[in-house]
């Protein structure tokens, strides 16, 4: 086992009174061999492992009385902590499902007599939606979801630790449209994680839920179930507790909310200016919109951090083991009410840098004996300004030219790199991009090669160009293929394009050079005659095999040959079975699901795929794949080049033009048009006592510094976690600068600095009030992806499990005010990390269930390894907005809901986001006048389910309702499919797993149940 650093060290190795032990991992996974926990470490408790031992279970509930209030450890005075009715006695948790089991039946009438396997299987066959690859057959029709009592939105949370404690009252929440009248604080909430039998008919379902007649909503669950299908070790437990009907249940509006974190953050610090003048301050979180001023501290927009202050030893960080991390990205999007990045030249004399630590000039160095010396802030080297770069210092000791400077007064900013940063010190070409289609017989016959040729009449007129430029720089080539490769010559002064064809796929050559990468304009008849030609010129083709490799190799070799950087944008849609290297066979075999050879469903087939993206890195040639499949093409493999050069996987699962073009043609304009950097190496340097040690994203290494990007665009993140080497100090805190050298669209090199100073601190109060959960979730989210490629998804599961609880038992331990055992405490800035690490937990990445096709969980694996925070955040946490309460008179969007089934009602629509796909959910009792308005149909009934675009109506609701989705979709990475989903029909099955706060479709626990189950962890570490 790893002992570098505190990597795997147990956090409570030393053992500490009232500390459990616990299994180590912390962030990264251990040896794959440690399944079971070592000796003297405890397992986790409850469904999780073996039963608890009686002597260890917490007390019960408290006797009911007024609720205690007392200061809470790091939160100021003053504010009493506020209290949430407790979580149940810990005993009283029924068996989960074994792994594999069938879930019960659903409620829902199912059409027709054809058994709900397969119903529901040739249901997601025809839904071509990306949450599901083809061929799938789940195991039921329907699923559990829990009946939660009311519908409002949960009180409001105050600066302080949450503490869910048995018996005590919770304030009602202010009534509004979604949340019905506020609950009555006469009898407080029942207290249990069991789910509520289904009202008798016309009864509400608690406050705020409209009668339901006749209609049982979701099947009545029997036992809270904490455990993952084939979770932990230990199996589950049947553990002795009170009959059913006497158990207490847990209100589900009484507990932390997603969505009231949310907009309470955005009613505090939503429309102001925040301005990064101050070391170690907490941003506003990236669901709320602010303009962000850069004064001196790189922005959140290109760097968010696990938390803002650092512990000062290396022991701190092991007993709070909250991971110390920041998520990167360097070329995000700004918008236009914000200053872009100034361009620094020096000429000749290139970038001020350290002599020793290669730190980068900033507002971190400090200018000494009258400006003509300084020291670096990173490595206290001091050193000589040069000449050129000399200026007088003020009475503050401040260069005069502070504020003239960018260098001196930005945490980001931009240097023009001399020659010495240039491949062979000679200045870069522009960028070159390729486009390679796959002509085989069915994509021939479905109209695709047609689609993407006359589209790219239209693209390529907007290639990206500089903004001072009147044309773009960037030259394109063209390359049909299928079993072998079709190279085009559009030289400008070809009357007909030239096709010339390689058979050889095994040695792939270029058989031109010139001719092939051309200018656009110059060459632009030619290139359109050409792109009229190609469907007709392969219309007889019946030739279904093809190739995948070669035409990489192909791309490659002639930007290499082009001695210039570049992008492939391949248009592929089948398993690549003919002779050449790369050949793949169909792996798509359930058996190996919920074993330890299930992570070889995550590594590609063979090693040709990692050394070609090697290479592709090693010549700058990132690549950009759309893939078509009907059926299984082995996304683990064919991703893998996309991924690791900086490029994009975007998959239209058995796509229909009539249909899902739009959704293609959108991310392809949107890919061709976004800021991108070329041929791009980056290095953070950290200031002494810690270091940078574990890099996650869509890269490659040569070293253990280097992360090396054939390119990088807009929306790529690179999550990076720091260790301690030493000790940090409160009064230099920890600073941070990441450089990203690279090439422009135009063949400039640059250097792209973002720096950033945090508080370091010897209280872990301090580290715990600073800590930002959408960052943690990030980070937990790709190495746990990261991991799976090489550990049993049963022991990722189980660290994260524990991660948490260790967290918040530190925290408990350390930071909070004595208290019950019964009550849950959490930190302010940690409240809803339960929730977000559930719904982490029940993505289909880490859920081991035969119904969900590997090609989609290998693509949602690779699409979270580069992502940033936000995308994170709505990935794992959808956006769920009532539509039936529209203000068609206001520009807001209405407010979210919970993601919850019974914040649902049958009169309403819903429309619901993920940043893949976007559902629009209809009530069966939605209202007429609204259904004309959205779909212009008079009825329910006549809502056609297989659109995916609304029709323009011209109704206030229905522009009101468009925009809105144009709201959400805006600066999002992927163009998102509208599904239409009517309520009790089969395809809302789909849509119900994205409802997060309830049972998983394919297993995972309730957000109540899994508050219930670390909670239990808590008490057994603080036992």
């Amino acid at each position: 086992m790893n002992q570098q650093g505190y990597v795997a060290t147990p956090p409570y190795s030393q053992a500490q009174p009232g500390m459990g032990h616990s299994p180590p991992h912390y962030g990264h996974y251990g040896d794959p061999s440690h399944v079971t926990s070592p000796p003297g470490m405890m397992k986790p408790s409850g469904p999780l492992g073996t039963s608890v031992p009686s002597g260890m279970l917490p007390p019960g509930p408290l006797p009911p009385g007024p609720p205690q209030f007392g200061p809470n450890g790091a939160h100021g005075p003053g504010h009493p902590p506020q209290r949430f009715p407790g979580l149940p006695p810990v005993n009283n948790a029924a068996p989960s499902y074994a792994s594999g089991q069938p879930l019960p039946p659903s409620s829902y009438p199912g059409p027709g007599s054809t058994s709900s396997v397969t119903q529901l299987g040739s249901q997601f066959n025809s839904m071509q939606i990306n949450s599901y690859g083809a061929g799938m057959t789940p195991q039921s029709q329907g699923a559990p979801g829990p009946q939660s009592a009311g519908s409002f939105q949960g009180p409001p949370q105050h600066p302080q630790p949450s503490i869910l404690q048995p018996g005590s009252q919770v304030p009602p929440p202010p009534p509004t449209a979604m949340n019905g009248p506020g609950a009555s604080l006469m009898s407080p909430p029942t207290l249990n994680a069991q789910y509520q039998p289904p009202p008798p008919a016309g009864q509400t379902l608690g406050a705020g839920y409209p009668p339901q007649q006749g209609t049982n909503y979701a099947p009545q669950m029997g036992g809270s179930q904490l455990s993952y299908p084939g979770g932990f070790p230990g199996g589950p437990a049947q553990m002795a507790g009170p009959p059913p009907q006497l158990q207490r249940k847990l209100d589900p509006d009484s507990i932390p909310s997603p969505i009231q974190v949310i907009e309470n953050d955005r009613a505090t610090r939503g429309g102001q200016v925040y301005t990064t003048n101050t070391r170690g301050q907490v941003p506003p979180l990236v669901t709320t919109d602010c303009v962000i001023q850069d004064q001196g501290h790189s922005s959140p927009r290109y760097i968010r951090c696990t938390t803002y202050c650092f512990p000062c030893t290396s022991d701190m960080a092991k007993q709070a083991q909250i991971p110390l991390a920041a998520v990167i990205k360097p070329f995000a999007d700004i918008p236009s009410n914000e200053t872009p990045l100034y361009l620094v030249n020096h000429g000749e004399s290139g970038p001020v840098r350290c002599n020793r630590c290669k730190a980068y000039m900033c507002p971190f160095m400090q200018f000494i004996e009258g400006g003509r010396r300084y020291q670096c802030g990173f490595c206290s080297c001091v050193n000589e300004v040069p000449p050129f770069y000399f200026q007088h210092l003020d009475h503050n000791g401040r260069r005069v030219d502070h504020y003239e400077k960018p260098e001196l007064s930005l945490g980001s900013y931009e240097y023009v790199a001399t020659l010495d940063y240039c491949r062979k010190n000679k200045p870069p070409n522009p960028p070159a991009f390729i486009f390679m289609i796959d002509v085989s017989y069915s994509n021939i016959k479905n109209g695709l090669v047609k689609l993407i040729c006359e589209e790219l009449k239209t693209v390529l007129q907007r290639l990206p160009k500089e903004e001072h430029e009147e044309t773009s720089a960037i030259r394109v080539g063209f390359i049909t293929y299928n079993k072998v490769l079709h190279f085009f010559n559009v030289k400008s002064n070809l009357a007909q394009p030239q096709m010339m064809v390689v058979t050889d796929v095994a040695e792939v050559f270029v058989p031109l050079l010139d001719g092939f990468l051309v200018n656009y304009q110059e060459s632009q008849s030619v290139i359109h005659n050409l792109l009229d030609q190609i469907p007709e010129m392969f219309a007889d083709s019946n030739e279904n095999e093809t190739v995948f490799v070669p035409v990489i190799q192909a791309g490659m070799e002639a930007l290499k040959a082009a001695e210039c950087p570049g992008k492939l944008f391949i248009f592929h849609s089948s398993l690549p079975t003919a002779e050449a290297p790369g050949k793949l066979k169909n792996r798509d075999d359930k058996k190996l699901v919920n074993t330890d050879k299930e992570k070889i469903l995550f590594q590609p087939q063979t090693a040709v795929y990692e050394s070609l993206a090697k290479d592709c890195v090693a010549n700058s040639c990132s690549v950009t794949l759309f893939l078509f499949p009907s059926q299984y093409v082995d996304v683990a493999s064919l991703g893998l080049v996309p991924l690791l050069t900086g490029g994009t996987l975007y998959k239209y699962n058995v796509f229909r033009v009539n249909l899902d073009s739009q959704q293609f043609l959108n991310d392809l304009r949107n890919d061709i048009e976004k800021k991108i950097g070329f041929d791009a190496i980056m290095r953070v340097r950290t200031s002494t006592g810690f270091r940078a040690t574990d890099f996650f994203g869509g890269i490659f290494m040569n070293n253990t510094t280097d992360v090396e990007m054939a390119a990088i665009d807009c929306d790529k993140a690179v999550t990076v976690e720091f260790k301690h080497d030493d000790k940090l100090s409160e009064d230099a805190g920890a600073l941070i600068q990441c450089a990203v050298l690279y090439t422009t669209i135009s063949g400039q090199r640059r250097l792209r600095i973002h720096s950033l100073a945090l508080n370091c601190s010897t209280q872990l109060a301090d580290l715990y009030k600073s800590c930002e959960t959408d960052a943690l979730i990030n980070f937990f989210a790709k190495s746990a992806f990261k991991a799976v490629l090489n550990q049993p998804l049963k022991v990722i599961r189980e660290i994260l499990v524990n991660q948490t609880a260790h967290m918040l038992a530190c925290y408990r331990k350390h930071c909070a005010s004595p208290s019950a055992a019964s009550q849950l405490i959490l930190p302010d800035s940690m409240k809803v990390l339960p929730v977000y690490m559930n719904c982490l937990l029940k993505n289909s990445v880490l859920l081991s269930r035969p119904e969900i096709s590997p090609d989609e969980r290998a693509y949602q694996r690779q699409l979270v390894m580069t992502m940033g925070v936000a995308d994170t955040q709505l990935f794992f946490y959808p956006q769920l907005l009532p539509i039936h309460t529209l203000d068609v008179k206001s520009t807001l969007l209405p407010a979210a809901v919970r993601c919850s089934e019974s914040r649902l009602s049958e009169e309403g629509i819903f429309l619901l986001a993920n940043g893949l796909n976007m559902f629009l959910w209809l009530g069966v009792s939605s209202s007429p006048d609204l259904i004309q308005g959205i779909f212009n149909v008079p009825s329910f009934a006549h809502i056609n389910t297989e659109m995916t675009s609304l029709p323009e109506v011209g109704s206030p609701h229905s522009q009101q309702l468009r925009m809105i989705m144009n709201n959400i979709q805006h600066k999002k990475p992927y163009s998102m499919k509208l599904i239409i989903v009517k309520q009790r029909e089969q395809r809302e099955m789909v849509f119900r797993q994205f409802l997060v706060e309830d049972k998983g479709l394919y297993g995972g626990p309730s957000y109540v149940d899994f508050l219930c189950c670390v909670h239990k962890e808590i008490c057994q570490l603080l036992n």
